[in-house]
């Protein structure tokens, strides 16, 4: 698996990305993980996939993350000020969760973003019962700095883990 994670990369998301984010919007964990409703109709996908793509913020980059030549989630730098962005990262395979494409693609868009934009604070968000996510964030050197708020996350209300990286 090892020479996998070498192709995997980040680029800029295309409307030609849109079959894999209908198949995406069809996946049941998926949907629950990441808080959007399922089995949305085809053509509300493709609208907002469609924002996605073509509507440029200041403050916020979305990249998609590759492998094997298929997009197979996305990667977003939010809240953009100065040297600071808040990360976020969706793997939309939910078959390939767990196999440290996440943690990968993170190190990715981090190193652009440090690299292309000078960012390198880091903030980034996940629930606490999302224990994934938290081992990634703590792997990849992210530190926890408060638990405030909580959210849906797959049906459950929890308490939100704010964590930091000055990269």
């Amino acid at each position: 698996m090892a020479e996998k994670f070498s192709a995997i990369k980040i680029r800029p998301i295309k409307l030609e990305d849109y079959s894999s984010v209908l198949a995406w919007s069809k996946d049941e964990a998926f949907c629950l993980a990441n808080d959007w409703d399922l089995n949305r109709e085809p053509d509300e996908v493709y609208n907002w996939w469609q924002q996605c793509v073509h509507h440029k913020k200041d403050d916020f980059i979305r990249m998609g993350i590759e492998l094997d030549q298929r997009l197979v989630g996305y990667a977003d730098l939010a809240c953009i000020v100065g040297d600071t962005a808040e990360l976020g990262i969706a793997i939309g395979e939910s078959s390939l969760w767990g196999k440290g494409i996440g943690f990968i693609a993170s190190k990715k868009m981090m190193d652009y973003a440090n690299k292309k934009l000078g960012i390198h604070v880091f903030h980034a968000e996940t629930h606490e019962t999302n224990h994934r996510s938290r081992r990634m964030l703590e792997k990849l050197g992210f530190k926890e700095i408060n638990r405030n708020g909580s959210e849906w996350f797959k049906g459950i209300e929890a308490r939100l883990i704010q964590y930091e990286l000055d990269y």
